[in-house]
């Protein structure tokens, strides 16, 4: 693929729904070239809710441009680069409610989008976002604001977690030849914060086998400024 011009949005909302996974399940997801992260004996995989404004070529500088709905299910995944170890995400699924992003995605832009309704709803203390899709459905109630806690068995701190999942910023998707095209996420304002998950279910997720996937945290991101731009392709297999 031809590299894609840079280009930016802004993230509404961002929810970051993370998982504790059996290493060895993990590594059945993954293509060869690449090895699921690990983190106190578990693998680290999740779903990314996003809400997209904006989005547009990074060169036009007012803040207008597409929207979109989008759900990526994603592991936490390392692979050996010309300078030793490198970290990102496998992204093995992409939904999206937005026809653009069907029709360029894999194209025009890293990723190929399957179909989905994404709704996202929110009030000043709670958020809930539904995906539905032909093969594939998420639900996600959380409660936000004043007297939420960062609870996890992964990591022991906000800002540990928060450091991890920055650290990832290139996403891998394959694609119909068997190589992985990537795509890299940048900003100067990245930041989250805890929600308590009252809610969740992803047909994804509980498909695996009894036991081998657990929820373990989720984060929220709102209201930051990004640039995504794309990487060279890591030759793989499927």
């Amino acid at each position: 693929m031809t590299p894609i011009p840079r280009m930016a949005a802004t993230i509404a909302q961002r929810v970051l729904v993370n998982y504790r996974v059996d290493p060895d399940v993990a590594r059945s997801l993954l293509p060869d070239g690449i090895r699921p992260q690990i983190v106190d004996d578990s693998s680290v995989a999740g779903v990314c809710l996003i809400h997209l404004t904006g989005f547009r070529p990074a060169w036009f500088t007012p803040a207008i441009g597409h929207r979109s709905r989008n759900a990526a299910h994603r592991i936490a995944v390392e692979w050996d680069g010309a300078n030793g170890p490198q970290t990102g995400v496998y992204i093995p699924r992409r939904h999206s409610s937005s026809r653009l992003a069907r029709l360029a995605g894999g194209r025009v832009f890293p990723g190929t989008h399957a179909p989905a309704r994404v709704d996202f709803r929110t009030t000043a203390n709670d958020l809930e976002v539904r995906v539905e899709a032909d093969d594939l459905r998420v639900h996600l109630a959380a409660h936000r604001g004043p007297g939420t806690s960062f609870r996890s068995s992964l990591f022991e701190t906000l800002e540990e977690s928060s450091t991890f999942f920055r650290k990832d910023a290139v996403g891998w998707s394959p694609t119909r030849s068997g190589a992985l095209e990537g795509l890299r996420l940048e900003t100067d304002a990245w930041s989250v914060e805890p929600i308590d998950v009252t809610a969740l279910s992803s047909t994804f997720f509980d498909a695996l086998p009894r036991g081998t996937a657990e929820f373990d945290h989720a984060l929220l991101m709102h209201d930051v400024p990004t640039q995504w731009s794309s990487v060279p392709t890591l030759p793989t297999t499927s």
